[in-house]
């Protein structure tokens, strides 16, 4: 399967903080990278340095295209979108209007109602509270949403940091459900970052693991739950 993202020498970090050195990965298309790693391992920068929200040198190349010198909104523009950490929701907004801010680069109105169509399809409780203010939502509901407004662009290209972090594990087990029925119906490739290492391994083609901004360990995900230290550091057992 061909690279959707080929990620080649790159190094990232914020002033003269240097964060990620000399890392290489691949996200195929239609596929699910999982990046595994401890909290200050480099997870969140590698996403942004995807986005071009941080200083990055190397090569960051997407459908084969070079964005290293493109602006974030440009890279967006692309079909790559990003549920950061801590969800990012506008909490004095709607639901909808949360939704629709998603999809503020699209100008195919009918495309937009439909896709609004679609994200309630997976997650019919947002259908139910569309007209609530976002932040009276639960926890778990404000990941729908936050996942569901990156849906509203349409991307090509998933970018998810930490979707489990502070959630009962029935609501978790039930987001990584939708998230595989996204990648498989809607053909949206996904780049995870993630702690729980047993459901992102789970549910990833792909994985890698960062430690203090090298990868020390790529393959298959069945491969890596096979690897020792893996088994040892991240899966308890």
């Amino acid at each position: 399967m061909a690279a959707l993202l080929e990620v080649l020498n790159l190094n990232a970090g914020y002033g003269a903080t240097s964060v990620l050195h000399q890392v290489n990965f691949a996200v195929e298309k239609g596929g699910i990278t999982a990046v595994l790693g401890a909290n200050g391992a480099g997870k969140t920068t590698l996403l942004r340095a995807v986005c071009g929200m941080v200083k990055r040198s190397g090569q960051v190349r997407l459908e084969g295209k070079d964005t290293l010198g493109m602006a974030t909104e440009d890279i967006v523009r692309l079909g790559v979108a990003q549920v950061p950490d801590g969800r990012g929701t506008f909490v004095d907004l709607t639901t909808e209007e949360n939704l629709r801010l998603g999809a503020y680069t699209r100008r195919d109105k009918a495309g937009v109602a439909q896709d609004m169509e679609r994200v309630f399809s997976y997650f019919p409780k947002l259908k139910e509270r569309r007209a609530q203010q976002a932040g009276t939502l639960s926890g778990g509901e404000q990941q729908m949403l936050a996942i569901s407004r990156a849906l509203m662009l349409r991307p090509q290209l998933l970018l998810l940091d930490e979707p489990s972090f502070g959630l009962a594990p029935l609501i978790v087990q039930e987001i990584f459900r939708i998230m595989r029925r996204i990648n498989q119906e809607d053909k949206v490739s996904l780049l995870l970052v993630e702690q729980n290492a047993k459901l992102a391994l789970e549910l990833a083609d792909q994985a890698y693991v960062l430690e203090t901004g090298r990868v020390v360990a790529s393959g298959p995900s069945s491969q890596i739950q096979q690897d020792e230290t893996v088994r040892r550091s991240y899966l308890g057992h």
